[in-house]
């Protein structure tokens, strides 16, 4: 067909493309050096093996990304050859294997899982008559590596890709390793399972002639091939520089019709291996993101501090809580701040709200200061004559002066179970009834909830409503003691010790390093209130513009202090730590009681006698 065929073989072994002629019938006519080495033809791999066949017994080492796509076109009926009868592996399957060849004496070791149940990584370490074997499907850098007593055989794909490895049973030598351009030498896992000879590979590599051969027998099942082919035949079709996949990988193609006396005779087809480029691409797009994620995050930082001027601290912790704030000012839901007395869950309230849309009144309510008797009509109002005392005129609730605006329901724990169900009514349909009123009253408001107590617990002490706990618990935000988050003592004190001199109408101080450090070693049992009080009285007993430790009162960690009066009974102590570990257990499973007689390991009569004695 060509003239000159060494001259043109030359010239064409010299191109920095891969380049492939097919003759009207698919056969190959040229297939360049560069073609070979893109589409794994020529291969000079370190690790060498002779040329020969799968026999029975041989221990057959299997890593697929997807069964059934990859090019071995492997299938469940395929892996019985090694033991694996599991009608539930499907298509799409992510598959590590370790059998022996047609011997069901021996039961073989696999995990499979479905492609959306693995983000990262198959994993699969196991000692199989006696070697020790390792594979790793590798789902973020495409690579799958199997190790068999020490040594390694990896492959990078693209796409799909199943990847073999093949041990003499007696020897418990590498008898064949999959590596890449098994298509094209017809070594897929189905080929090999299947009996298929092997080439060698190595020093003993024999050279794949792929001129006179079909293009099919080289590239199988390529839609891209496929169409060089139809070109060959005579469709006309032509394109220059498109992105084709070829049996796995990225490429661009050049596709040319080659005619002879007006008649269709064969097609050309040039191919530039663009894997590369794709992963500089990607490694790009990835610094790219970080960069945008670090920015993002610095900008979120800044926008966080200037949105929340009035709470203090910088910590992970803070800035956390600080990004739930954000979110809930967003958004109309009811949301429960929960945190130890002294944590600043009013600021967090009032933050919330100010941030909020709308500009509608802020209402305070602590639940805990009001007598349980008079809790009721302060939140709801009453009408006049609705008891003994009442004005004439009537009264509006917190809840009724509240409106268009935010309710900071605080320490929500202490309402008396008859007004937590007034209260469960209000957050459901945003209406009550005054004490002694007929007319029902209809609002708008933000509810926000706080407490100091664990309302889960209070829920199994049988304190609070379980319906009306997941009713304002919508939103929860958290606020970590000051003893976890030291870091943010600096700002706090920063922010705090000038706001206190100007309070109380002193000059401004400033804070030595020791007294620093004593107030970093310090536990916080009052967390920022105690610290705020601790600042107040050492500005008052300073005469100069420094505060020094001696100017700190602290009361002494209570880990450090163990006198005579602290010591009590051994069982009672023991009983205590029984009472706080079955409370642990019970918030661990959400109140399940079953879940933790198990966990814990006691009857249900020991368990239910012990959660009698608790209340």
């Amino acid at each position: 067909m060509f003239n000159s065929e060494e001259h043109l073989e030359l010239f064409t072994d010299m191109m920095s493309e891969g380049f492939i002629v097919i003759d009207n019938n698919g056969t190959i006519q040229i297939y360049n050096t560069k073609a070979k080495e893109i589409f794994g033809i020529l291969h000079n791999q370190q690790i060498s093996h002779l040329r020969g066949k799968i026999e029975a017994g041989d221990i057959v080492i299997i890593g697929d990304n997807a069964v059934g796509r990859d090019d071995g076109n492997l299938d469940a009926e395929t892996l019985e050859y090694i033991g694996i009868h599991d009608k539930k592996i499907n298509q799409d399957d992510i598959l590590i294997a370790v059998g022996v060849y047609k011997d069901n004496n021996i039961k073989p070791v696999y995990i499979c899982k479905r492609n959306n149940e693995v983000t990262d990584a198959l994993k699969m370490k196991t000692r199989f008559l006696g070697i020790d074997i390792r594979v790793i499907i590798d789902l973020i850098n495409k690579i799958i590596t199997i190790e068999a007593n020490g040594e390694k055989f990896s492959m990078n794909y693209v796409r799909y890709i199943g990847h073999l490895v093949i041990l003499d049973r007696e020897t418990k030598k590498m008898k064949f390793y999959q590596a890449q351009g098994y298509t094209a030498r017809g070594e897929g896992l189905k080929d090999i399972l299947d009996g298929k000879a092997y080439m060698a590979k190595g020093e003993n590599s024999e050279y794949l002639n792929v001129i006179g051969k079909n293009i099919f027998e080289i590239h199988k099942g390529c839609k891209t091939i496929k169409e060089f082919y139809d070109v060959a035949k005579g469709e006309n079709i032509s394109y220059i520089d498109e992105f084709k996949e070829i049996n796995g990988f990225p490429t661009m193609c050049t596709l040319i019709p080659v005619d002879k006396d007006g008649k269709r005779i064969g097609a050309a087809l040039k191919v530039e291996d663009i894997s590369e480029i794709k992963r500089v691409i990607r490694e790009r797009d990835e610094a790219l993101f970080n960069l945008e994620k670090i920015e993002k995050q610095l900008d979120e930082e800044k926008m966080l501090k200037e949105l929340f001027p009035n709470i203090a601290g910088e910590s992970r912790k803070m800035n956390y809580v600080k990004k739930l704030a954000l979110k809930a000012s967003n958004t109309n839901s009811t949301v429960l701040i929960l945190g130890e007395s002294g944590t600043g869950k009013t600021l967090i309230a009032k933050a919330i709200h100010e941030h909020s849309k709308g500009d509608g009144p802020f209402v305070h309510v602590n639940c805990g200061t009001i007598p349980e008797t008079l809790l009721e009509s302060e939140l709801f109002g009453y009408e006049k004559g609705a008891f003994t005392g009442a004005r004439t005129d009537g009264k509006k609730g917190f809840f009724e002066m509240a409106n268009g605006g935010t309710i900071l329901l605080d320490e929500i724990g202490e309402i008396s179970p008859a007004v937590q169900v007034k209260l469960l009514q209000v957050l459901q349909d945003k209406s009550f009834y005054k004490v002694g009123g007929q007319e029902k009253i209809k609002v708008d408001v933000r509810v926000i909830a706080a407490s100091n107590r664990n309302l889960e617990e209070e829920i199994l002490k049988g304190n609070f409503r379980e319906d009306l706990y997941y009713r304002i618990n919508v939103f929860p935000i958290w606020i970590p003691p000051l003893r976890e988050r030291k870091e943010d003592i600096y700002s706090l004190v920063e922010i705090l010790l000038p706001a206190i001199c100007d309070k109380i109408g002193c000059s401004r101080k400033n804070i030595s390093v020791e007294a620093l450090n004593i107030l970093l070693n310090y536990d916080w049992p009052g967390n920022v209130r105690e610290l705020e009080n601790i600042l107040e009285r050492a500005i008052n007993l300073c005469d100069g513009n420094t505060i020094f430790s001696k100017h700190l009162i602290l009361k002494p960690n209570v880990s450090e202090k163990f006198e005579t009066k602290d010591i009590i009974p051994l069982k009672k102590s023991v009983e205590e730590f029984e009472k706080k570990t079955i409370e642990k257990v019970l918030k661990l499973h959400k109140g399940n009681k079953n879940k933790t007689m198990k966990s814990l390991g006691i009857s249900k009569t020991t368990f239910y006698e012990k959660l009698k004695n608790m209340i």
